[in-house]
């Protein structure tokens, strides 16, 4: 069975995950952080991207990103991924593939799931036990939304813009939502909906969707489906 496309909409946050292969470490030293940093920096721009959050773990790394245009987010991906190894390749004296396939990535319901997307990325690092709180961890946004340095290749989202009228209010709003952490179900939904592609969101947000794309968004339910549902996929 033909595998699907990517869900890849203008517009909607998306989160994105890319692995190393056989969870092989992607990153060695600092030099191929800041390589990568650069990349996301650089290609962002070129391909009107706007990063929301993200976290450079020493095998993977996740986005949260906002595409303005249908092909930007597999555009920058594929850039950054060509950029990224050959410089790795040549740094490291090695050949061959990095990544484990192609990069994962969803469609998520902002209003229900972008703040703690944004949570959940800060945490990894917590939670892979490198880091006792994610302010101790250099590769990540989370400093940024806290105050603590500022960060370039990030753009604000209109819901983190709500949660204060003042930057300090802001920050402390969102320190307070990362104290908070997040619930096993939420972590479950986050990691799985970006691993298997369908969108992550309210019913209605995934029936909106779905008005948009052709591609399906969530996953088929058992059995064969009605004969009306299976012509209009066949058209």
């Amino acid at each position: 069975m033909a595998r699907l496309p990517r869900l890849t909409l203008p517009g909607f946050p998306h989160h994105v995950i890319q692995r190393g292969n056989n969870r092989q470490a992607i990153f060695l030293d600092r030099a191929d952080f800041e390589a990568m940093l650069a990349l996301l920096d650089e290609n962002a721009r070129k391909f009107q991207v706007a990063l929301h959050a993200y976290v450079l773990m020493d095998n993977h790394f996740h986005l949260l990103a906002t595409p303005s245009t249908d092909g930007g987010l597999p555009q920058m991906m594929q850039s950054i991924g060509r950029s990224y190894v050959r410089s790795f390749n040549q740094r490291h004296g090695r050949t061959g593939t990095l990544w484990e396939g192609r990069y994962r990535s969803t469609v998520i319901d902002a209003e229900r799931y972008l703040l703690a997307c944004m949570v959940y990325i800060d945490l990894n690092p917590v939670r892979a036990g490198i880091a006792q709180r994610p302010a101790d961890y250099p590769w990540s946004s989370h400093g940024h939304w806290l105050g603590l340095r500022t960060d370039r290749l990030l753009t604000t989202h209109a819901l983190y813009w709500a949660l204060g009228n003042t930057p300090f209010a802001r920050e402390a709003a969102y320190a307070a939502l990362v104290q908070s952490g997040l619930g096993e179900r939420q972590l479950q939904a986050l990691t799985q909906s970006a691993l298997s592609g369908w969108a992550l969101g309210e019913p209605d947000f995934v029936a909106g969707l779905q008005k948009l794309t052709s591609r399906r968004v969530t996953k088929a339910k058992p059995g064969r489906p009605p004969v009306s549902a299976a012509s209009e996929e066949e058209v």
